[in-house]
């Protein structure tokens, strides 16, 4: 997760930062700064009442200016500096009117001023060495003007204490500024950290949201679709019985056929088995999806399947004015796999574009044999059913209307959904397509060397 920081941002939350120490520094100062008074009272006692009244009225303009900065939105700095001003000039006047005595006393509370403003102070540091030139540019005005002492003996009472402070004093803005300012940021990234976190785990909870309703929808499905293959396998359970009594009627009488018919009796018998095989395999829903679902694995000639399952729909290709097309390889192909299912496989995708494909179309089954698989093959040219139609009818009980197919038509996808299933569990792969060029089944199977 990638946070930024803007300089929007950053400016916003450093001003914020440098309003609560100017804060702190202003209301220190209104309560404490009239309490050397007490100190004027001990060490000065023949002007401290002048000099409280001057700390009083510096308190009141220092909280006017302060009041009005505020309201007015103005630079902090500003303000510092005008406030740092009037104290230094008190404390300057202070230290060059009392006697020599007391020097040390107040050039040290002068000092201590410095060195808190600078502790407090959230600014670039050359404001407080601006700040340090104007204090001892009043020390030596103010020392001018009223002090009756020699330099030399100032600056050994207390004056070069105070210097050495005020020098010192000055380095620690540059250090503040820096940390707060690293700080401030930091405290920026964790709060965009938290916040994308926030929104993250809302997108969560609504996707979470949407896959439990979809999953609900999905199981709604599943069982519509159990019961849907219940019941259909009931009836066709039912209607196959009633084909296999009628061909077995159909047999007893066999002298009365002729051999076209017997050839029709068989092939009806044939498909009735494939068809009972298949149904008590179909109507067991959780064997259909599980696993291990078992397979009658036996060897046999899988071209010969494909052309058996090619012959059963030329009739139905040819009522539909549609030409089938063998290109089915004359080779032998043996393969190990459940011989029923694998041609309801074949079955189901051929009567699929059969159903599906316009009038006059040509349709070609291809067999071949590549890297010792088995690959079969359906080339429809005609009209694309459509890529997103095509993966709809791949999915279980996904029903479409066609507009290009024939009248009254629909498009389940139970069987080609089933077709997919068995050849994966069979260890094949079924792949399609549908394009401009037209639509496009391929299987592929393993065959034995």
């Amino acid at each position: 997760m990638f946070v930024q920081i803007s300089k929007e941002e950053y400016k916003k939350e450093i001003l914020k930062k440098a309003w609560y120490q100017t804060n702190n520094i202003i209301w220190t100062i209104i309560f404490l700064y009239p309490i050397f008074s007490v100190v004027d009272y001990i060490f000065a006692p023949n002007i401290w009442l002048q000099f409280f009244i001057v700390r009083i009225i510096s308190i009141l303009i220092i909280y006017g200016l302060y009041s009005w900065f505020q309201v007015k939105k103005y630079n902090y700095r500003t303000l510092l500096h005008i406030c740092f001003f009037i104290l230094s000039a008190t404390c300057a006047l202070l230290c060059n009117v009392v006697n020599i005595q007391q020097q040390t006393t107040y050039y040290l509370i002068y000092a201590v001023v410095i060195l808190f403003f600078n502790l407090q102070v959230f600014w670039e540091p050359i404001n407080s060495i601006i700040q340090g030139l104007i204090a001892v540019l009043l020390l030596a005005v103010f020392y001018n003007i009223f002090s009756e002492y020699t330099l030399e003996l100032v600056i050994n009472n207390g004056g070069s204490m105070f210097f050495i402070i005020a020098f010192l004093s000055c380095l620690i803005p540059n250090v503040r500024y820096k940390v707060i300012g690293r700080e401030v940021r930091a405290q920026l990234l964790i709060e965009k950290s938290n916040e994308q976190l926030k929104e993250q785990n809302q997108n969560i909870n609504e996707k979470n949201n949407i896959i439990d309703r979809q999953y609900e929808q999905l199981r709604k499905l599943d069982d519509q679709k159990n019961n849907f293959i219940n019941i259909a396998g009931h009836d066709l359970k039912n209607l196959i019985g009633q084909i296999v009594m009628s061909n077995n009627m159909l047999k007893e009488e066999d002298y009365r056929l002729s051999n076209d018919q017997k050839e029709y009796t068989h092939f009806i018998s044939e498909a009735s088995e494939k068809m009972q095989y298949m149904l008590n395999k179909l109507m067991d829903v959780k064997e259909i999806e599980s696993p291990d679902m078992k397979f009658n694995m036996e060897i046999f000639d899988i071209n010969h399947e494909v052309t058996h399952v090619f012959k059963g729909l030329q009739e139905t290709a040819n009522m539909k004015n549609i030409h089938l097309v063998d290109s089915i390889l004359k080779l032998p192909l043996n393969v190990k796999l459940d011989k029923v299912f694998v041609g309801q496989v074949f079955q189901n995708l051929l009567s699929n574009a059969i159903k599906f494909s316009q009038t006059n179309n040509s349709i070609r089954v291809v067999t071949s044999l590549q890297r010792q698989k088995f690959v079969f093959e359906i080339i429809d040219e005609g009209v694309p059913i459509g890529q997103d139609e095509l993966d709809m009818m791949f999915n279980k009980l996904k029903t479409l209307n066609d507009a290009s197919g024939g009248a009254g038509e629909s498009r389940l996808g139970l069987g080609l959904s089933i077709a997919k299933l068995m050849t994966q569990e069979l260890g094949g792969e079924l792949t399609y397509r549908s394009n401009d060029n037209g639509n496009y089944f391929r299987v592929e199977f393993y065959v034995i060397n």
